[in-house]
């Protein structure tokens, strides 16, 4: 017991010592000069880190890649951001979604359905925010709309009316009644909206032509293909042709063919019309999604996917005036105009 007594003594000498050492190396509060206390320091805040996988550039996804910044910066979370582009190349989309998990990156925002899907092969474990996806449930990313489940959520560019009103504005306005439409097969987003496509044309006069392309370089070739087969132009939300859409355009301009489109971004680089939505908006609502995983609020699975919102016809007059369309009376109730 005496040893153990005179153990304890020693010990609180020695702790007493550590003390003083301690003080004499300034790792308090306190001032070494002066004597006097210095204020706390300001805590500093949390940097997240955000791997962003698109899958090609174009002004809609690069749209909502902006919203989605805005949505975070307005969050007020300091942010990081790790920007890669797949150049429509399936295997680079799928090494990009591997190298964020391999960064441990805190949440990966996918903008794209192809985006999506290799971000969620990649990882069951990191947040996964997707936006400009056409049909997340038959996309296998999420279980349900309202229920996503698992590590990923986020917002579709399909508007429930928009592909329904497209269709329904071109059968009652244009006596052409051969619709050609050019996509990538190997694009599920596509696919999906085709099949809409389709089945809103079954109470029209409509009939779809169809030409599919795997690259953007063979855009313009599957457009010139349609001619003689289409009267109208219908370009959806697919991103290898709307990355080049520009051939689709000359195409339509060079034989009068009206040129829709399945976004306004498209409608402002000279697509004759579209009903749509500012594709900010989508990647601003998927940033506030995002902010709230990142602060703990909530779970991937906790969010349902989110609709786009204020859906409207929006008509470019100098696309018209190339494409030999009379803009009509009646339409101007009915649509915002671009020159």
């Amino acid at each position: 017991m005496f040893k153990s007594l005179k153990t304890l003594k020693v010990l609180a000498a020695t702790s007493l010592m550590s003390v003083a050492f301690l003080s004499g190396c300034g790792t308090t509060n306190e001032s070494t000069s002066g004597g006097e206390k210095s204020e706390p320091a300001e805590k500093k805040a949390e940097s997240y880190k955000v791997g962003v996988t698109q899958i090609v550039e174009h002004p809609s996804l690069d749209a909502a890649f902006e919203g989605f910044k805005k949505a975070l910066k307005d969050e007020g979370l300091e942010v990081s951001y790790d920007v890669q582009i797949a150049q429509g190349d399936q295997n680079n989309n799928q090494t990009i979604a591997n190298n964020f998990v391999g960064d441990k990156v805190d949440l990966i925002f996918a903008n794209s359905t192809p985006s999506a899907q290799g971000a969620l092969n990649a990882t069951k474990d990191i947040p996964i925010i997707f936006t400009s996806v056409t049909d997340p449930v038959d996309g296998k990313l999420v279980a349900s709309m309202e229920q996503p489940g698992g590590n990923i959520t986020g917002t579709t560019d399909t508007h429930p009316d928009a592909i329904p009103n497209t269709v329904r504005f071109m059968d009652e306005n244009f006596n052409g009644k051969t619709v050609g439409v050019i996509y990538n097969a190997g694009e599920q987003n596509s696919v999906a909206q085709i099949n809409l496509v389709k089945e809103a044309m079954k109470d029209t006069s409509l009939k779809l032509v169809e030409a599919t392309v795997s690259t953007s370089a063979e855009v313009k070739q599957a457009a010139e293909s349609l001619l003689g087969k289409a009267d109208i132009f219908y370009v959806i939300t697919d991103n290898t042709v709307v990355s080049a859409l520009e051939s689709v355009i000359q195409v339509s301009n060079d034989q009068g063919l009206p040129l829709f489109v399945g976004e306004l971004d498209s409608v402002a680089r000279g697509g004759f019309a579209a009903y749509g939505f500012d594709y900010a908006d989508i990647g601003y609502e998927a940033g506030v999604m995002a902010a709230k995983i990142l602060k703990g609020e909530k779970q991937p699975s906790e969010l349902p996917v989110q609709y786009p919102q204020n859906l409207k016809l929006v008509i470019n007059k100098k696309a018209a005036n190339a494409m030999n369309i009379e803009l009509k009376d009646e339409w101007n109730s009915l649509a915002e105009f671009i020159e």
